[in-house]
């Protein structure tokens, strides 16, 4: 599949030299028996409830001891692309299974809404006929220079999104998905407290619990992992440096670059509420603890304790550092990732090792590709695989449909001619390398030559058939941007939501059950 990191892939495909760097790499059932409960759990099942008030049933499972299925996002516009459910149905599926054997389990979804890259997060893509509408929501003082927000989940929704939430109507129509989208949005409303209530109406008969762990009491709770990237930053630092070099010795590249200043922390500033990443300054005579720079303030590890101990939601954890500080508040027996975040396990695992003693095992989320039943007939009638689809862009799939849609008088004549010229210029070329090896090589130049004319010829007839047959140009241009989009995969790009408003909250019972394969492979789900 296409922007997968070899790491990953190689992972997936049970390679020693990937599977060295995840000890938790988890295809059994060995996870569904859940770590010991830890002494914040009645608080973290108290404000699980207060967070989900409307599922009363997960919290409680929970409080008899079931155990936590996770994965996560950031909180995208109007819900995100297809992937955030499919991570969802995949932990629902996971946590489904453990249960059916006895284990209790429940899906929690964490919303990472500590992130601060908002470009990331303030468009989403729709299928508006042929092609795909892109609809962005701009930051309010983005224009004017006023500072942005310290995070994505904290950003309150203004009247600038009245225009986006009447065009998004227009796009998805009439549903019960319309409606979840068009009440989650509005102003006065924090972009967190939006995609929370959206994902929890769409899997609501699902069971699915939702979490911002952003305030101050779950910082609290997670307050052991926080102060130990303080107080042991420069032993956790050389850690991920050692595993940094093995990954480069083993012909990887590290997901999250760790320079000689970077640390596991960010702070948030208490005036402008800026989320600033903590630098580590080297120890010195004056300092032997060392120093850490935020911004242009320098703190020391005793004045960043203190803020932790005084105002915990102020101290953040990095990429790296956030799933142990998810997995020591959850206490979860398993974690869903995607491509990216599993590739980050193979560096987090020195600091799972190093502060929790132990690893969460992990297991890849649903990859698929949605096939609407328009889109369905093309394929059909052109007789193509979603994996041809994937190998190509709207031009070259053009091309491939022309070949086909050819005569077959045109198509014979080509082939003949095609292989005739294959067979008499191997036989020369083989003859003129017996005859002198420079003398070959000026050969194998030429032939090659040759046959781009060949291919040349062959691409003629193919557009004097585009032009004959104009419909063909547009039956690519559809399949392409339905399903491999400017060539990315359509999970990153399709808004999740108009699959939920064409076909329905059943489509979330549907992903559940086909999540249910435990395969990493990429499936094709025909709607």
């Amino acid at each position: 599949m296409p922007g997968m990191s070899r790491l990953f892939l190689d992972l997936c495909a049970g390679a020693q030299t990937a599977q060295a760097f995840f000890p938790s790499s988890e295809s059994s059932s060995k996870w569904q028996q859940r770590p010991a409960l830890p002494a914040h759990w009645p608080e973290l099942v108290k404000l699980l409830a207060a967070q989900n008030p409307a599922n009363a049933i997960a919290p409680a499972a929970l409080a008899g001891g079931a155990g936590i299925v996770v994965t996560g996002q950031q909180v995208g516009l109007f819900g995100g692309p297809l992937l955030i459910p499919f991570k969802a149905a995949t932990a629902i599926a996971r946590a489904r299974r453990a249960t059916a054997t006895g284990s209790p389990h429940v899906a929690v979804f964490w919303l990472a809404t500590e992130d601060h890259d908002f470009e990331e997060i303030d468009h989403v893509s729709f299928p508006a006929g042929k092609a795909l509408e892109k609809l962005q929501y701009a930051q309010a003082g983005k224009e004017t220079g006023e500072p942005a927000p310290p995070s994505v989940g904290r950003i309150v929704i203004d009247e600038g999104i009245a225009p986006l939430v009447e065009r998004a109507a227009e796009l998805l129509g009439p549903s019960e998905a319309t409606d979840a989208l068009t009440a989650a949005w509005k102003p006065g409303r924090t972009f967190a407290q939006a995609f929370a209530d959206f994902y929890a109406k769409i899997f609501a008969a699902q069971g699915l619990l939702v979490l911002d762990a952003s305030g101050r009491d779950f910082h609290r709770m997670g307050a052991p992992v926080l102060r130990a990237a303080l107080e042991r930053a420069d032993e956790l630092h050389a850690a991920l440096l050692e595993r940094n070099n093995q990954l480069e010795a083993a012909g990887y590249h590290a997901q999250v670059a760790v320079t000689a200043q970077s640390s596991l922390l960010f702070l948030i500033d208490e005036q402008t509420g800026a989320r600033l990443a903590l630098k580590r300054t080297a120890p010195t005579v004056a300092e032997p603890a060392g120093l850490w720079q935020a911004g242009r303030q320098s703190y020391s590890t005793s004045d960043l304790a203190g803020i932790l101990e005084a105002k915990p939601e102020r101290i953040s954890p990095s990429a790296l550092l956030r799933p142990v500080f998810q997995d020591f508040l959850l206490s979860n027996s398993l974690v869903i990732g995607g491509p990216a975040e599993i590739a980050y396990f193979a560096q987090s695992a020195v600091l799972y090792e190093s502060i929790l003693g132990r690893q969460t095992p992990f297991q890849p989320r649903m990859f698929a590709t949605l096939i609407e039943p328009s889109v369905a007939k093309l394929l059909e009638r052109h007789e193509l695989s979603l994996e041809q689809v994937l190998q190509e862009n709207s031009s070259s799939l053009a091309q491939r449909l022309a070949a086909r849609s050819m005569p077959i008088e045109t198509k014979q004549k080509l082939a003949a001619a095609g292989n005739a010229l294959d067979a008499e210029l191997t036989a020369l070329v083989d003859w003129m390398q017996s005859q002198d090896k420079g003398l070959g090589q000026s050969a194998e130049t030429a032939a090659g030559k040759i046959n781009y004319q060949m291919n040349r010829m062959r691409t003629l007839a193919a557009n004097f058939q585009l032009q004959k047959e104009a419909s063909l140009a547009r039956h690519a241009e559809s399949i392409c941007q339905a399903l491999f989009p400017d060539g990315v995969l359509q999970e990153r790009v399709h808004g999740a939501a108009y699959y939920f408003a064409r076909y329905g909250l059943e489509l979330a019972e549907m992903l559940c059950t086909r999540a249910g394969n435990s395969c990493a492979g990429h499936t094709a789900i025909w709607l």
